[in-house]
């Protein structure tokens, strides 16, 4: 289930975005909660399978497109489809039309968005 971010949630999120290989310094994972925190733009939802969270993707609103900031899901559960299916409920929620990478995540994001074409809108 995607949630959305709240401030209960910082250190769930922080070990979650730990994850990510740029985003293993203290510092830089302060920084970027707090930048999502900060902006309006920026989004930040968990991915909660039963009472655990495994995954996190981070958006930020270009008005109708999201631009996957940062997308990450806890190594146990890697190649179990988790990352697709966050972004298939993140568009399913209405809230973009499309969904791009940025630069750090256009690698990862590459690979699942033609997957996940068939989803409810357009990729």
């Amino acid at each position: 289930m995607l949630i959305r971010y709240k401030k209960s949630f910082e250190k769930i999120a922080m070990g979650l975005l730990s994850f990510m290989p740029q985003q293993k310094d203290v510092k830089r994972l302060m920084e970027t909660i707090h930048a999502y925190e900060a902006n309006e733009d920026w989004h930040l939802f968990l991915w909660k399978k039963d009472e655990e969270y495994i995954g996190i993707v981070g958006v930020y609103d270009e008005g109708a497109v999201g631009i996957i900031q940062h997308i990450t899901v806890v190594p146990s559960y890697r190649g179990e489809g988790i990352a697709k299916t966050m972004l298939r409920e993140l568009l399913n929620t209405g809230q973009f039309k499309e969904l791009k990478a940025n630069e750090e995540t256009e690698p990862f994001v590459k690979y699942c968005l033609p997957i996940i074409e068939g989803a409810d809108n357009s990729i």
